[in-house]
């Protein structure tokens, strides 16, 4: 199928087909007519696959034909992080560029004034992180009177960074009579039930569920000690093929301390993480996709709004204890349809994630042996040796009391 076939106006046509689209991806495809025709809508689909074009681009179409209230709000688009806000506004400036639509993204840890000044010129679609958003509401600054389409992205992602009894102020604060559409890469009970709240008579798209890898992704597993995960990234690194590398650290002070140890051995590199001001992530993230810096580290909450043309390299520094995240950040590569790789470091203690990794994916990642660091043979019997189900590795190896587990889980999501 193409683009063509799915009655969309020519300047969009025209907009697509400069950014080198020509085919639309299964999600895009199944969505794009029922948001076109109204509908509300609930999509479940992995990364990578091409969602935000999917409701981005009838949005527009739809907008477009209205001449009524323009440059008021008339599509809001709530998403958790500051980086997927601004993708999806750049996504929304690329296929509506021939169009007389306003765009406009706002977001905290910032000052507010730019974006102030951005929303009284007047805006047509509004994409928010949930704080700001409210910030804004109860200053007056933007009224949601005319809102005729709602967007709630990542809603999973939403739950795990605890935004939910946020996104419950703003629904009360919309018009009731507006069209939904809600996208979740997981449906865990609380948002199949926030979903249920939201959506009326709702069209159903799911594609590649979470529990999927792409399979143009090359996945291999290093069994290596945790001393030598440092020295083992260096040594992968010097491959000069391995000129645009992302690497998800579970912590912001892993993130800075593999950042800095690669700068020690002459490599470019730079972290990213919640604790980094707007501006160093954005520097950051262009330097990046430019390919100035070769190796961004980064923490799973600020790599959830990544998204870079043709990256071929994502690497696991360790393995979450969430198994889905797996699936999220080697979906940062191998992205429609292209090509990818992606290595995962594992020691000891991460043993239990590796087998919980692998039964949510329904495969066996292959193991690479040849390098200098491959630990002892027994770590990889241990890993075959049994099937039962096994407590996943916390951020120390000693079992912490419930009370601390919970306070530094609330930490997490708070700060990403």
């Amino acid at each position: 199928m193409k683009f063509e076939e799915l009655g969309l106006i020519k300047p969009i046509l025209d907009a697509l087909k400069a950014q080198g689209y020509e085919q639309p991806t299964p999600i895009q495809e199944k969505a794009i007519p029922s948001i076109l025709h109204k509908k509300d809508l609930l999509g479940s689909a992995q990364t990578g696959t091409g969602k935000t074009a999917a409701f981005a681009i009838p949005i527009l179409q739809n907008l477009s034909e209205k001449e009524q209230h323009r440059n008021q709000i008339k599509a809001l688009i709530l998403t958790p992080t500051r980086e997927l806000a601004i993708q999806i506004e750049e996504n929304f400036q690329a296929y509506g560029k021939h169009l007389k639509l306003k765009s406009l993204v706002i977001f905290g840890g910032v000052k507010q004034h730019a974006q102030e000044q951005q929303v009284k010129r007047g805006v047509d679609i509004l994409i928010a992180t949930p704080g700001r958003l409210l910030d804004f509401i109860s200053q007056g600054i933007v009224k949601l009177h005319h809102l005729e389409i709602f967007v709630l992205d990542e809603a999973d992602r939403m739950l795990d960074m605890g935004f939910v009894h946020d996104v419950k102020k703003i629904l009360k604060l919309i018009p009731a009579k507006r069209q939904n559409l809600f996208f979740s890469a997981t449906m865990p009970k609380e948002i199949a039930k926030l979903a249920s709240e939201i959506l009326v008579n709702p069209v159903k798209v799911e594609v590649a569920p979470v529990s999927s890898t792409a399979d143009t992704i090359q996945q291999s597993i290093y069994f290596v000690e945790n001393s030598n995960k440092t020295d083992l990234l260096i040594h992968l690194l010097k491959d000069p093929k391995l000129d645009q590398v992302l690497v998800f650290s579970r912590t912001k002070h892993g993130a800075d301390k593999i950042a800095r140890k690669l700068h020690q051995a002459k490599i470019s590199a730079e972290a990213i993480h919640g604790n980094k001001s707007q501006n160093a992530r954005q520097n950051a993230l262009s330097n990046f996709k430019s390919k100035k810096t070769r190796v961004l580290v980064a923490t799973d909450i600020a790599a959830r709004g990544i998204d870079i043309d043709e990256l071929k390299y994502v690497v696991n520094y360790e393995l979450s204890d969430v198994s889905e995240t797996y699936v999220h950040r080697i979906g940062r590569t191998g992205r429609a349809g292209s090509e990818g790789t992606s290595f995962s470091f594992v020691d000891g203690l991460d043993i239990a994630n590796l087998r919980n990794t692998e039964k949510l994916i329904g495969k066996k990642i292959p193991v690479v042996k040849d390098h200098p660091f491959h630990t002892d043979d027994l770590v990889e019997q241990k890993r075959d040796s049994n099937n039962k189900p096994m407590q996943a590795r916390t951020s120390s190896s000693k079992i912490q009391p419930k009370k601390t587990q919970e306070k530094k889980k609330f930490f997490r999501k708070r700060n990403g």
